[in-house]
């Protein structure tokens, strides 16, 4: 089992800490700086996931070896988070224009056997009279990000 992505908030802020190889009162700084916050129990106690540990690690990385400051650490993972949720938006927008090619091809090759069957003098399925079908226009939208 991977537990990398584990969101299950399990973890005591002590066991936390031990698992991270932080002081108990780094995750509180952490936690009241926004870096990583934890889910909280109904009495306010922190739990931490797997999640949450890695990010710890991640942070005390960055911090350690790489000099960077927490304030810069913050805007890291604030872009890391907001490239992976456009990388999930590009990917349902991959998979809808997917979706809509499909229908597209589908819709034109029904319509080039109607167009063969005019063609050659031939009526509907039924024996009637072929009834056109009205158009269909497809529109792409995305939301707008006021953030930015």
């Amino acid at each position: 089992m991977d537990h990398f992505g584990d969101d299950t908030p399990v973890y005591v802020i002590s066991v936390a800490a031990q698992l991270s190889g932080l002081h108990p009162q780094t995750l509180r700084t952490y936690d009241r700086l926004g870096l990583v916050s934890p889910d909280r129990t109904a009495g306010r106690g922190r739990r931490y996931s797997m999640r949450d540990i890695v990010m710890l690690r991640e942070i005390q990385r960055l911090s350690q070896e790489e000099g960077i400051n927490l304030a810069g650490i913050k805007h890291i993972l604030e872009l890391q988070r907001d490239n992976q949720r456009l990388r999930d938006e590009l990917a349902r927008l991959r998979a809808t224009l997917e979706e809509l090619s499909n229908e597209l091809e589908s819709t034109r090759a029904v319509a080039a056997r109607l167009a063969g069957q005019l063609r050659r003098g031939r009526t509907g399925p039924t024996g009637g009279d072929l009834v056109p079908i009205r158009q269909a226009s497809v529109a792409l939208w995305r939301e707008r990000n006021d953030r930015t």
